[in-house]
């Protein structure tokens, strides 16, 4: 096995999706990085659909293959990734992003100096005429600026890397959060509360194409505040 081999896992957590992870893994397969060079592991979340196809359409094209699991939540769904994985580095991210097509190599640039760092990406919204979802992407884009004014402490789990000897290390996501909603915010926290350093990388982006109504708006954000307040008894936890 040459050094480069198996530098990256890509983790893509799936649940009821199949339309859009079909569009994330035709954008990773044409990520601009050496194909024996990357993994790439999709984790089924209990989805009622079958991914079988969709997943084995793309054998041919790059290096994937599909777990399944019982409906757990996107954090158990993450760390399952991690542990079947074979790569030095894991890179996560979502069902419903594109990767574009340097975003390895530019993680790989900003893990290389320092592999104990984890590295966030860009988001940006892949679905301008939809104002809400270019709402919740002004949002994400305002505490990115906030919480990010120095160090990194805002990091999307739908565009983030390090080493999996890290990730292990501080104990992967918290799978007391159920949904999608803070949990990559409590391991940013606990990452640096373990006294390891973040990077923001915003040339290494992902395009977030996740469409939303007005009540999926709102349901999002719910469960967003819900995910905050869960993070906020985790954290002052630590200090007791």
């Amino acid at each position: 096995m040459t050094e480069l081999k198996q530098r990256f896992s890509i983790i893509i957590p799936t649940y009821g999706r199949p339309k859009q992870l079909k569009e994330c893994l035709d954008s990773v397969a044409e990520i601009a990085y050496p194909r024996d060079g990357y993994e790439v592991i999709v984790v089924d979340d209990g989805s009622k659909t079958s991914l079988e196809e969709i997943v084995r359409a793309f054998q041919k094209r790059i290096n994937v293959r599909l777990i399944r699991q019982d409906n757990a939540g996107p954090a158990t769904a993450r760390n399952r990734g991690a542990a079947e994985s074979s790569g030095k580095y894991l890179a996560f991210t979502d069902d419903d992003c594109k990767p574009s097509q340097h975003w390895l190599t530019r993680l790989e640039e900003a893990l290389n100096p320092n592999p104990e760092l984890l590295v966030a990406g860009r988001t940006v919204n892949d679905l301008p005429d939809n104002s809400y979802s270019s709402t919740s992407q002004i949002i994400a884009d305002f505490l990115y600026s906030y919480y990010n004014r120095e160090d990194a402490r805002f990091i999307a789990s739908n565009n983030m890397a390090l080493s999996k000897e890290q990730f292990l290390k501080v104990g992967g996501f918290d799978t007391t959060f159920p949904l999608a909603a803070a949990e990559d915010r409590e391991f940013c926290d606990r990452y640096l509360y373990k006294g390891f350093k973040t990077l923001y990388a915003p040339e290494a982006i992902v395009r977030h194409a996740h469409p939303l109504t007005l009540g999926k708006f709102f349901r999002q954000h719910f469960n967003y505040g819900k995910g905050a307040h869960q993070f906020h008894k985790i954290r002052a936890s630590r200090s007791l």
